[in-house]
């Protein structure tokens, strides 16, 4: 676990590195903006929107009870992302407005082509790894 409000640690967390492609979705108001800017530091430059043709190596989804279906969400997030890259599913966590349980996503994984690998908390929120299961027998 990580201590709340330790933004740069929660970067390395998520996996991210210099040179990396993040793209990030969902973003509103409520948003952790000092993990935003720290994965920005960490992978050295702005993260992409929706509208980017890029290659991504990490889609960082902010999502909140209400957001629509996200099926449909984890399905668009995967597709500009590489074979060996991951989405981080942030969510509220409990007792916070918006809060997704956690099951939602545990089952909406599957059936968007993914696997759920780690879940970890960030200040307030919670953060899923998924991944692509073909990615893991790439080297």
């Amino acid at each position: 676990m990580v201590a709340a409000g330790d933004s740069r640690n929660d970067a390395e967390k998520l996996g991210i590195t210099h040179g990396m492609v993040v793209q990030e979705l969902g973003w509103d108001e409520d948003v952790d903006d000092d993990l935003r800017a720290t994965v920005e530091q960490q992978c050295g430059g702005e993260m992409v929107d929706e509208g980017s043709d890029d290659v991504v190596d990490v889609v960082l989804l902010w999502w909140r009870d209400g957001d629509g279906d996200l099926v449909d969400a984890l399905v668009d997030a995967i597709s500009p992302l590489a074979d060996d890259g991951s989405v981080w599913v942030l969510s509220p966590k409990t007792g916070q407005p918006g809060h997704v349980e956690p099951s939602e996503i545990a089952e909406a994984a599957p059936t968007a082509g993914l696997t759920q690998t780690l879940t970890m908390n960030l200040g307030d929120w919670a953060a899923n790894r998924l991944v692509q299961p073909k990615a893991r027998a790439k080297r």
